[in-house]
């Protein structure tokens, strides 16, 4: 799971962040693989079925779930 340790950004709910990732492939169904920028072999599936994304752009995921497109991305 993708986590973001910026104190004070965090989801009221679960207490969790949403992160800036990259995507990297188109999986079909919804789904994309994301670059976590943690390194080599950190890439993770995610939903993007509420966003319009392609690879290349920056979204912001929360609990697995792209909730928004990064302005400014190709």
């Amino acid at each position: 799971m993708i986590h973001d340790e910026r104190p004070g950004e965090v989801c009221i709910t679960c207490s969790d962040s949403a992160v800036a990732v990259t995507v990297t492939a188109l999986l079909g169904d919804g789904l994309a693989l994301v670059d976590t920028g943690a390194g080599p072999g950190t890439e993770e599936e995610v939903s993007i079925a509420l966003v319009d994304a392609g690879v290349g752009d920056v979204v912001l995921v929360h609990a697995g779930e792209a909730i928004a497109r990064v302005e400014g991305t190709p």
